[in-house]
């Protein structure tokens, strides 16, 4: 394979050097938890004073999610070229991208409120933290569900794009930025120089995600070792182990329903062929997208797979598979929505309908600005649990395994790529 540039902007060449480079990245985060737990078992109170080094990378992280989560979407969406010309093809693809991350969702939160991985540990000195007004505010209960709609739609909607940015209240940033884009691809030559530098813009904040995921390693051995040193110190560190491991297998079980069932389905329904099949078919790119951890690195190879051995139309794959890596995340979205949850239930938050369906729509929302790189979707989890009001620094509840399930949910994120493109193909066919 000659060398190309990836959809991130920077050389990917036949050594495999970015690639190689992520999998050292993932040793050392894999290193710093292992190191983190064994800190957190000999010195809980040494381990509980690195608490600063998490939160400085967790603010690192806070500091990227306006700017990366504008400009991500509206990248995309200028992707798709003059959204009046999508014509019947790429309305089929919106109109999947739309309904697959949303039943992906949805498929989360039935998992999580069955399994219920974050009962059992809760912290009341998180619950000491907050007024009577606050929990009051936390814990209402929606009068009807026409409220429930209205909340939400409200929320979607801002009198101060500015005021919501520095609240981090990205739902009217993300619908802000979606028709932004989507005009701005109607008008052509005249706003080239936006456009382009939006998309700069875009690449540039993915590559400096990228050198801040540099320090992951310190940041979640920070964050690990805290978390873990401070259950330790409270006789909870079995209970807090055993938590992560039901939160584990929670996000595990929603992943592996939403790829063999609900996409399989999916498929079926629109091709009338074997999804198992043709997953056999797209292996190579899944197996890819689960040893880099990264949709647009793996694209080329999706790409690959899809027309060569699954007999994709080469239309349909140009249009459908180059923006799915963007804007497609059903495995991120699904991860986000249980995390969320799994950490409300872990600090004894019993949330109602109306905040669960504002965690639904959120995490639709930010799966959409997702960078298809390693360790984005801790990013956009920052957006889900702020959306609630939920602590961010309790994301270190999750960390530990979060490596390995970022592998996963990029996987099941290529796996619904590859399905858009099959089931877009019948647009194709019928326009022609």
């Amino acid at each position: 394979m000659t060398a190309s540039f990836d959809t991130l902007g920077y050389v990917s060449d036949a050594s495999g050097t970015s690639t190689a480079q992520h999998k050292n990245l993932t040793l050392y985060i894999f290193i710093g938890i292992v190191a983190a737990i064994g800190l957190a078992l000999i010195a809980p109170t040494t381990a509980m004073r690195l608490e600063v080094g998490g939160e400085i990378f967790l603010r690192l992280l806070m500091m990227m999610v306006v700017p990366l989560v504008m400009s991500s979407v509206m990248s995309g969406i200028i992707g798709l070229g003059d959204v009046r010309k999508l014509g019947r093809p790429g309305l089929s693809a919106l109109a999947y991208y739309a309904s697959t991350t949303a039943l992906a969702v949805f498929v989360g939160i039935v998992v999580v409120n069955l399994i219920e991985p974050g009962v059992g540990t809760v912290d009341p000195e998180y619950l000491d933290s907050f007024s009577g007004e606050e929990i009051a505010h936390l814990q209402a209960q929606p009068t009807s569900a026409q409220e429930i709609v209205e909340n939400l739609l409200l929320m979607i909607f801002t009198r101060n794009l500015i005021e919501s940015a520095a609240e981090m209240n990205l739902l009217p940033l993300i619908f802000f930025s979606i028709v932004f884009a989507g005009m701005l691809t109607t008008m052509g030559a005249k706003v080239s120089a936006l456009t382009g530098m939006i998309v700069q813009v875009n690449d540039a904040l993915l590559n400096f995600i990228l050198l801040l995921m540099k320090l992951a390693p310190f940041g979640i051995f920070c964050l690990v070792t805290a978390r873990f040193g401070e259950a330790r110190a409270e006789g909870q560190f079995l209970s807090t182990l055993s938590q992560t491991g039901w939160y584990f297998l929670t996000v595990i079980t929603g992943l592996a329903f939403h790829a063999n069932v609900t996409l399989a389905l999916v498929f079926w329904v629109f091709t009338k062929k074997n999804p198992y099949r043709f997953m056999i078919q797209m292996s190579q790119a899944i197996l890819t997208a689960f040893s880099t951890a990264s949709s647009s690195a793996t694209l080329p190879i999706t790409m690959e797979c899809a027309v060569k051995n699954a007999r994709i139309s080469r239309k349909s794959v140009e249009l459908v598979l180059p923006v799915g890596a963007t804007i497609n995340m059903d495995g991120t979205a699904l991860y986000e929505a249980v995390a969320a949850i799994f950490i409300a239930q872990a600090v004894g938050l019993e949330l109602t309908i109306a905040q669960q369906a504002l965690i639904a729509v959120t995490a639709t929302l930010a799966a959409i600005g997702a960078a298809g790189i390693p360790e984005a979707g801790l990013v956009t989890m920052l957006i889900v649990l702020n959306a609630v009001g939920l602590p961010s620094e309790y994301i270190g509840l999750i960390l530990s395994v979060d490596w390995l399930l970022d592998r996963f949910r990029t996987a099941v994120n290529t796996f619904g790529d590859s399905v858009g493109a099959a089931v877009v193909e019948g647009a194709f066919e019928a326009r022609s």
